[in-house]
């Protein structure tokens, strides 16, 4: 062994036993966990802190959620590896006092302790404020699609309850078909009694799924997911995805998460305002400016957050068929507001004839009866007249679309903020994503893994050492 570096005897006696405190270096990262949980009013938060009044003694509350933030941030997730952890690993020891919960119980504080551990979450980001790192007022908000604990096959939609039906239907006959050139020529009996079982266990099969259509029916949004029932069939870069989608304000400067949901809605239509107020009251500014793609466009939102002081930037999706089709589209008509009419590229004036309600919203009608002489008419209607409709708010979406056209960047930067927190915290969860079932135990996991991202980026920015100074000041 002489030339190699050597270790010691492992059998060998010490007179003075070290501390376990000299295992833990001054800047260690479990530092910052123990420090900023003894901190914390977590009666205040939500946790039960008083003790039993009878039976054997809980753990503190405290205690635990040291073990679960050091678990997240180390990408330890199971309460089953946890529980091993906590008897091997040296940073855990000192975290915990050497104590060692069993996988039960550990799971449990997680399960009941949900609301509180999102507020811890939020306890962090105000921490972060103290620490000078939320300055900006440009916060990018997106929304990322999360697997769940549910097979594809075991999630039901219409289209696909009336396809598996379809496909069983169809066995079924197929498999008749065969049993009936089986009887006619008088083959091998062996084989007619394999094919009956088979159409024997596809009729329960059918049976099975058409109560499961019933169940589907009954639901809201006429969808079943079988093993976790708040999860959702979405959309996710053209494939189907059983999952929840999960919706995050970043700040732009240093990409730490401000304020993050988790829902079960697979489209962004209708998050961008209460993201935004959410970053806005964390953030406690009188104006802040957010920035998302064209999958948040809603004319209410927009109009919601304009009220509430917040800019949005975003783009208009282009949705009209006409420029494909070789007409005039939507942006070649001029609105003129002092006359609150519509200028047509032949220079015709379309007046605003009738209001109406569509979809919870007041539509002004605007058209002119000389269509039918205009010369460019081919180029713009196949119909009598051309009619454009006007929101009676849409001065608030052009006012979005004035911002976005003098900031053309902002996209560049929304996707440069908010892509990185998702795609790390994919990268630590796996290619599984959630482990817990059901929207509020998948909303207590997701704010763990948002607080063990905003706890490294924060350490990584700042340090150890001012993180503990200012939790202590």
């Amino acid at each position: 062994m002489s030339g190699f570096i050597e270790g010691e005897d492992r059998t060998q006696a010490t007179l003075f036993p070290e501390r376990i405190d000299d295992y833990i270096t001054e800047d260690s990262p479990v530092r910052v966990v123990d420090v900023f949980i003894d901190d914390l009013d977590i009666s205040g938060l939500g946790f039960r802190t008083a003790p039993n009044a009878t039976g054997r003694p809980s753990y503190h509350p405290k205690m635990m959620l040291k073990l679960y933030v050091y678990g997240y941030l180390n990408r330890v997730q199971s309460s089953r590896r946890l529980e091993r952890e906590a008897q091997r690993n040296v940073e855990l020891m000192w975290l915990t006092g050497r104590l060692a919960p069993d996988f039960k119980t550990i799971a449990d504080f997680r399960k009941d302790n949900g609301e509180a551990i999102r507020l811890v979450c939020r306890e962090f980001v105000m921490l972060c404020r103290k620490l000078g790192l939320l300055n900006n007022t440009l916060v990018a908000i997106d929304g990322s699609k999360f697997k769940a604990v549910n097979n594809r096959d075991k999630n039901f939609t219409r289209a696909k309850m009336k396809r598996r039906l379809a496909e069983v239907e169809a066995s079924i006959d197929r498999y008749l078909e065969r049993l009936t050139e089986y009887d006619a020529t008088e083959l091998d009996d062996d084989k007619g009694k394999v094919l009956e079982d088979k159409i024997l266990q596809l009729r329960e099969e059918m049976t099975r799924l058409k109560k499961c259509e019933v169940r589907m029916l009954e639901a809201p949004d006429k969808q079943l997911s079988q093993t976790d029932p708040d999860a959702r069939s979405m959309n996710s870069r053209g494939t189907g995805m059983v999952g929840y989608n999960v919706q995050s304000a970043v700040d732009s400067e240093h990409h730490l998460i401000i304020a993050h949901e988790v829902t079960n809605v697979g489209s962004d239509r209708s998050q961008l305002a209460g993201m935004a107020k959410q970053a806005k009251a964390v953030l406690d500014r009188d104006i802040l400016e957010v920035v998302a793609d064209r999958g948040y466009y809603n004319g209410d939102e927009i109009r919601a957050c304009e009220q509430a002081g917040i800019d949005a930037y975003l783009p208009k999706p282009k949705t009209s068929p006409n420029k494909a089709k070789g007409q005039f589209d939507r942006a070649a008509f001029k609105y003129i507001e002092q006359d609150d009419e519509y200028q047509c590229p032949a220079g015709e004036r379309l007046t605003h004839r009738t209001t109406t309600t569509a979809q919870g919203k007041e539509i002004k009608r605007y058209w002119i009866s000389t269509c039918s002489s205009c010369a460019i008419k081919n180029q713009c209607t196949t119909g009598n007249e051309r009619r454009v409709s006007r929101w009676v708010h849409a001065d608030v979406l052009e006012r979005a679309q004035a911002r976005l056209d003098k900031q053309p960047d902002s996209m560049r930067v929304r996707r440069a903020t908010v892509e990185h927190p998702f795609g790390t915290i994919k990268s630590w969860m796996g290619a599984t994503h959630f482990q817990m079932k059901t929207l509020p135990r998948v909303s207590t996991e997701m704010s763990l893994h948002v607080l063990a991202y905003n706890m490294k980026r924060a350490i990584n920015l700042v340090g150890t050492r001012e993180i503990l100074a200012t939790i202590r000041a």
